[in-house]
């Protein structure tokens, strides 16, 4: 069993359903989704590039997954997730749009957010208390040969490369894509997903995640509101 802590639209909201037809599985309920028509790709070619990401679903990572430490459990980490979102205040993240990380298709941020830098290093740095060590078998998977300095550094200090300095908020939507097809896919891609990137979205949940076993689909275990206990403070 590992958990994540990541951003996610919640269950309802247009972009979390356009989002699950896309890659073809709702990250809420796991189910398997339609793949959408009519958008310059047929079904098995969506399928194909989207195979990899299905997997983990549709999210922005912030704690990567992790085990357990032994000497916690998981209603722990539920309480402190719980009393960690209560006190940090929602707000809107910069717009959206589909771009290019390497060789895969996501969606980025159309320009840096101080405030979403700053929460992602809040949560690495304060849930790491409950994140098991890794093993040498993980750190191995990781190809640490291949990571910079800083990079390097972050894997065998937090258990994952692409955090604070080295942190890109990105919601992946393609696995890597060959030169012939990046284009179209993108351009695929970018059509689909313009309807729903016309307002900037609110950063207003933390969605705990879990992998109930090894190669196991992700799915959203609990979405947590940020906020309410400042909201509180001040009614």
């Amino acid at each position: 069993m590992r958990y994540s802590i990541c951003y996610t639209p919640s269950a309802r909201d247009p972009l979390s359903l356009a989002a699950s037809s896309w890659l073809g599985r709702s990250v809420y309920s796991g189910e398997a989704v339609e793949h959408p028509e009519g958008i310059g790709l047929s079904q098995s070619e969506i399928a194909f590039h989207t195979a990899l990401p299905r997997r983990n679903g549709f999210h922005a990572c912030l704690k990567a997954p992790f085990r357990l430490h032994p000497d916690v459990s998981e209603a722990m980490l539920l309480r402190e997730l719980m009393h960690f979102a209560g006190v940090v205040e929602p707000f809107a993240l910069p717009a959206l749009e589909v771009g290019r990380l390497g060789d895969h298709c996501g969606l980025m941020l159309s320009h840096h957010s101080l405030q979403l830098d700053q929460l992602a290093s809040l949560v690495v740095q304060n849930f790491d208390q409950f994140r098991a060590p890794l093993t040498e078998a993980e750190i191995d998977r990781m190809a640490p040969e291949r990571l910079s300095a800083p990079q390097f550094a972050n894997l065998y200090r937090w258990g994952d490369p692409h955090v604070l300095d080295e942190y890109r908020f990105y919601l992946p939507l393609t696995g890597p894509l060959s030169l012939r097809d990046r284009e179209r896919v993108q351009k695929a891609t970018s059509s689909y997903f313009s309807t729903y990137l016309a307002q900037p979205p609110v950063f207003s949940n933390l969605a705990l995640f879990v992998e109930r076993e090894q190669g196991a689909p992700l799915v959203v275990h609990s979405l947590h509101p940020m906020g309410r206990v400042s909201a509180r403070k001040i009614a």
